[in-house]
C-alpha cells in the first residue's frame, strides 16, 4: 500500500505544486464530501435563523453580525437557498451511504432545498397588494458574480414565479449575455424602472450600488441581505 501512494505521489508532483497528502481512495473521495457537507449544514443553520428571525421580527442580518462578535462564532449569512454543482448535491452520497447515521445532513438539506419555496411565498404575500404586480428578480446564478446557473436557487425562483402566473416577471442577470434563451432577460434599468417588487436572489456587486432612494418606492423581498442589513 505504501508503495502504491509513494508512486501517486511521484506522479501527482509532476504536474502539482502544492502539497501532496496521501490517503486511500475511499477517505480521499470522503473528505471532498465533507468539505462540501460541512457548508451545507452551516448555510442551513442561517437559513433556518433567517426564517425564525422574520417570524420573531428581528433582523436576521444585523443579528448574526452581532453573535459573530464572539471569537468562536462564525455564522454564515443567509440566502435563497443552495446551489451549485457541490454543495447541493455532494450531502446525498452520504445520506445514501449511511442513511440511519446522517440524520442532521438529511435534514440540513431539507431545510437548504425548502428555502425557495420560502421566498415565493414571501413574493405571493407581497403581491397580493396589486391587481397586476410587475416582479423584478435580481440575479440567477447560484452565487455572486459569475454566470453559472448549476443548482440554483434563484433561478428555480424565477421559474416557479413564472409558472405561477402571478404577474409579470421580468429578470435581470448581468453576467449572462442576450443568447440565454429560457425566457427574457432585462437590463437592471429596465426592471429598476418597472417593477412593483423587487427580489434580490444573488448579492452580485452591481446590484449594491443601487440607489436606495429607487428601492424606497419599491416592495423589497431581500434574500442576500444587499440593503437590509440594518432596515427595521
Amino acid at each position: 500500500m505504501r508503495n502504491q501512494q509513494k508512486k501517486r505521489e511521484i506522479f501527482y508532483k509532476t504536474f502539482c505544486n502544492g502539497n501532496i497528502l496521501l490517503t486511500d481512495s475511499k477517505t480521499a473521495e470522503m473528505a471532498k464530501l465533507v468539505e462540501n457537507s460541512f457548508r451545507d449544514v452551516n448555510i442551513a443553520f442561517a437559513n433556518e435563523l433567517s426564517i425564525i428571525c422574520d417570524q420573531l421580527g428581528i433582523n436576521v442580518w444585523e443579528l448574526i453580525e452581532l453573535a459573530n462578535r464572539h471569537p468562536r462564532v462564525n455564522i454564515l449569512n443567509p440566502g435563497p437557498g443552495v446551489g451549485g454543482h457541490c454543495i447541493a448535491v455532494d450531502p446525498w452520497f452520504i445520506v445514501d451511504a449511511a442513511p440511519s447515521h446522517s440524520r442532521l445532513m438529511r435534514t440540513a438539506r431539507e431545510v437548504n432545498d425548502a428555502k425557495p419555496q420560502w421566498v415565493i411565498d414571501k413574493v405571493f404575500a407581497k403581491a397580493g397588494c396589486f391587481k397586476k404586480p410587475v416582479i423584478g428578480c435580481l440575479g440567477l446564478a447560484f452565487k455572486a458574480n459569475v454566470d453559472d446557473l448549476r443548482e440554483s436557487p434563484a433561478l428555480e425562483i424565477t421559474r416557479r414565479l413564472m409558472a405561477s402566473h402571478i404577474g409579470e416577471v421580468m429578470a435581470c442577470e448581468p453576467y449572462i449575455n442576450e443568447n440565454y434563451s429560457e425566457f427574457p432577460l432585462f437590463t437592471l434599468g429596465q426592471v429598476l424602472d418597472k417593477a412593483d417588487i423587487l427580489v434580490t436572489l444573488v448579492d452580485h456587486e452591481v446590484f449594491k450600488s443601487i440607489d436606495h432612494e429607487i428601492l424606497k418606492e419599491k416592495i423589497v423581498i431581500d434574500a442576500r441581505g444587499i440593503w437590509s442589513k440594518y432596515d427595521h
